[in-house]
């Protein structure tokens, strides 16, 4: 397949009198000889001509040359070439694909703003290779030194440059090498009020916005602040770049990250500040379970010193520093201990855990383990040994006033608003063959009213101790004399209780029957 060149001359000549001559020197066959572009020409102006066999540029004039400078970077010349034209010539590529089969095409480009005249484009195939010449009508009779094209494309880059620059959202500035403002984008020039201060007009050189702080050039960020009209601080994060005779600098502003620090900041103080009055001891261990945070009661607590927490231990050094310390139940042995310690750790790592210490010194401690995000593990210690003491106290307390009520010889059960029944004696077990205790589930007052009934003659008072326990209000004691099927007559006194219970004894009215005659032995083992 035949390769082609691509010559393109710009013709911009204003004098009738100008020359060009275009020599192409070609070679067919295997031994083709490369061909050159030979420009022959007195007038001031040059012509620009590119030479291409294939995508290889063979040949170009000085302009052309220019041209392929300022045309957008590729791999190759072509490529650089059909970068510049392909934006101007509607179906550049296709219509120069017919240039082998036609031998000459002639194309006119879309007018940009501020051009008068389009650009002409003549494409001619020599001896298999191709020849485009280019034709800027605006440069023609002004007596122009550099070829439009060339200019054209400066023009457009130094427009593309200055816009992009002027709106970029951070400040841009140039320094000379005494400090004095050269150069600034428009985001300078606004923070820097020169418009402000000059009526529009800029004076130069212009103000320094960080003029009482040293700009170094060095290559590491520098955190710079300047006042705002609003009475508010405002930082950058500055980089300078060195020159040859000054520094480039670029402010990109740094208020959002700033305020999130201090935001952050003022809340790990916060929490510092709870964190040191709690009283409950807290240590959080990282993901690589290192301790990253603790707090002043864990030092009370646990009787360590600071120096140690200091160094940030690991997870299982600082649970074999209580256990030296025996702050922790002592193991059975070391094996057991650390099966355990890992289980604990595991346990809090997926979801809320809690562990009660007894110590030998009687203090009790509640360990809490839970999961932070980001793979942490917080524990909290609390001492509760005066809970415990309290609970301990109280469930004597209780078992003592369970015992006093065992010793009485009436019967009595006490029951709650809900009417539960909460507390019974002995001597009820033994009156009426049912142990509270041992009933699984509740036992209501109605189902002691069924009971009491199953073993009675008559129901009238059971129905009035039902109403008494569903009353509201204000209630008064009163008492009711029963009798049991087997003969053995019972006082049942009913009595109000505080918070809405109610208190049912049964006690015999003598050491008779109703009949007069001494209790038998039965009736006297149901009321010993």
């Amino acid at each position: 397949m035949d390769h082609w060149i691509l010559a393109v001359i710009i013709v911009t000549t204003s004098v009738a009198s100008a020359v060009v001559a275009l020599m192409i020197l070609a070679a067919t066959g295997s031994t083709r000889k490369s061909a050159a572009l030979r420009l022959s020409t007195g007038d001031r102006l040059e012509q620009t001509v590119f030479l291409f066999d294939g995508e290889d540029l063979l040949d170009a004039t000085a302009s052309a040359h220019r041209l392929l400078e300022v045309a957008p970077v590729a791999h190759t010349d072509w490529a650089r070439l059909a970068a510049f034209l392909i934006p101007r010539f509607t179906n550049f590529l296709q219509t120069m694909g017919r240039l082998a089969e036609e031998g000459r095409l002639e194309m006119s480009s879309r007018l940009s703003p501020g051009e008068h005249a389009p650009i002409r484009l003549v494409a001619e195939s020599v001896n298999g290779m191709a020849r485009i010449t280019l034709i800027d009508p605006d440069a023609e009779g002004h007596g122009v030194l550099v070829d439009g094209l060339s200019q054209r494309a400066l023009e457009d880059e130094l427009d593309l440059l200055r816009n992009t620059v002027d709106r970029a959202p951070i400040l841009a500035w140039r320094e000379s090498s005494d400090g004095s403002v050269t150069w600034a984008n428009r985001a300078y020039i606004l923070r820097s009020g020169a418009l402000n201060l000059t009526d529009d007009v800029l004076a130069w050189p212009l103000p320094r916005i960080f003029a009482n702080t040293p700009m170094g050039t060095g290559t590491v960020p520098r955190r710079l602040k300047v006042d705002g009209d609003d009475d508010r601080v405002h930082w950058y994060e500055c980089h300078s770049q060195l020159l040859e005779n000054g520094a480039l600098h670029f402010a990109l502003p740094s208020d959002s990250p700033d305020r999130a620090e201090r935001s952050l900041r003022e809340f790990v103080n916060t929490l510092s500040k709870a964190f040191a009055d709690l009283p409950i001891g807290l240590a959080i261990f990282d993901r690589q379970r290192t301790l990253e945070i603790f707090n002043p009661a864990l030092l009370d607590l646990l009787g360590l010193s600071a120096e140690f927490l200091a160094v940030r231990p690991t997870l299982y050094a600082f649970f074999d520093h209580l256990r030296e310390g025996r702050v922790m139940p002592e193991p059975k042995n070391y094996r057991s201990w650390r099966q355990q310690m890992s289980a604990l750790e595991k346990a809090a790592s997926s979801g809320d855990h809690t562990e009660i210490w007894s110590l030998p010194s009687g203090q009790t401690y509640r360990v809490t383990g839970r999961p932070h995000p980001d793979g942490a593990i917080a524990f909290l210690f609390d001492d509760i040994s005066s809970e415990i003491s309290l609970t301990r106290r109280f469930r004597a307390d209780l078992e003592l006033g369970n015992e006093v009520l065992d010793t009485l010889g009436e019967a009595i059960a006490v029951f709650q608003s809900s009417g539960d029944l909460i507390l019974s004696n002995a001597a009820y077990v033994r009156m009426w063959g049912v142990d509270p205790s041992e009933t699984l589930g509740r036992t209501l007052i109605s189902d002691a009213i069924k009971g009491w009934k199953s073993h009675c003659e008559e129901a009238e008072a059971f129905s009035k101790i039902q109403e008494f326990a569903d009353q509201l209000g204000k209630r008064e004691p009163w008492s009711h004399t029963i009798t049991r099927k087997n003969g053995l007559v019972l006082t049942c006194r009913v009595v109000p209780m505080s918070a809405g219970g109610t208190l049912i004894g049964f006690s015999l009215p003598s050491s008779v029957s109703s009949a007069g005659e001494p209790l038998c032995a039965e009736h006297q083992r149901i009321l010993s």
